[in-house]
């Protein structure tokens, strides 16, 4: 295989910019050609794509977001926007196609390679909810990003003694919310996976207040409800100062944490090397600090665990 791609689709998440830097590089070390595609899927279907070279990545593996840019493409779930992508990228003459991307993006490239074409699959998305692989690129630097901003409400919770509820992203997963409410001490944690009893909530609260503190934070998923509603029934049936803050999409930004350059860098070198190997069909994960491949129908077909140990966890430890 001597000409290669490679895009970003979906949300973005940091560390995207780091596998698209080893896939160029890894590919020009293998004796390719690497082409970026801008604006992911949709971008593919326009033609959009750009011979690179070493020095069209320098200086992005500290970079948040994606230098080749993303969006979702309606088009492209269609079977004639399918091949319509192939036919792109033979005209340009590419054997092969790395997609950076979640579930969303791995079905369309799960789609290409069903038509013959050869795709490689890095699972890029802070919501650490892909199957197959024990950490999505992206997911360790949002889990800092919102302990950072835990650590610096907890300073104005503490002053004004008030009880905060924080939502983070999550609609169908709590893994940030998880990871970041036990890393950052949070009171309680409310995640889509596990049914919350609010009186529990409420409860723990209370009985914090009794032994003489003063300020609490609660971690909200937004796939539990609104931060808002949470916020309401706790100071209904308190009546301690309230307060909401929604972090939203400031957990998606920033400088990628060195696990997540790692991560990236690690994903990318070894997607160049199963296309080298003619093993198509496959996203690249890791599992117990190894980079493995896992077939696009393992991925779909794979069940989510929640770490119900952790969970336990973090309650037995915020008393």
């Amino acid at each position: 295989m001597k000409r290669i791609a490679v895009l970003t689709s979906g949300g973005d998440a940091p560390g995207m910019n780091a596998a698209v830097r080893a896939v160029v590089r890894r590919g020009i070390a293998c004796d390719m050609e690497v082409y970026g595609v801008y604006h992911g899927y949709a971008g593919l279907l326009d033609g959009q794509l750009a011979l690179m070279n070493a020095g069209s990545v320098g200086d992005i593996i500290q970079r948040g977001g994606t230098i080749l840019y993303t969006s979702r493409c309606d088009e492209f779930r269609t079977d004639a926007g399918q091949q319509k992508a192939i036919e792109q990228l033979k005209a340009n003459e590419i054997e092969g196609l790395v997609v950076i991307g979640g579930d969303g993006s791995f079905r369309g490239a799960h789609k290409l390679t069903e038509k013959g074409f050869p795709t490689i699959g890095i699972p890029g998305t802070i919501d650490n909810d892909i199957p197959g692989t024990e950490m999505t690129l992206g997911f360790d630097t949002a889990v800092n990003t919102v302990i950072e901003a835990i650590d610096k409400i907890r300073d104005t919770a503490t002053s004004h003694e008030r009880t905060y509820v924080v939502e983070v992203m999550g609609r169908h997963r709590g893994d940030i919310a998880l990871w970041a409410g036990l890393s950052g001490g949070a009171e309680s944690i409310l995640i889509p996976e596990i049914e919350h009893e609010m009186d529990e909530v409420i409860q723990r609260l209370m009985d914090g207040h009794r032994r003489g503190k003063k300020h609490s934070i609660i971690i909200v998923s937004e796939g539990v409800c609104s931060a808002s509603v949470i916020g309401d029934q706790i100071k209904e049936a308190t009546g301690f100062d309230t307060r909401v803050t929604v972090l939203g999409h400031v957990q998606r930004g920033g400088s990628p944490s060195a696990y997540d350059r790692m991560l990236g860098s690690r994903f990318g070198a070894r997607a160049v090397d199963l296309l080298q190997k003619g093993e198509a069909g496959r996203m690249v994960g890791i599992q117990q600090n190894r980079i493995v491949a896992v077939t696009f129908d393992d991925v779909f077909n794979g069940v989510l665990k929640t770490d119900n140990e952790m969970y336990e966890l973090s309650k037995s430890l915020s008393i």
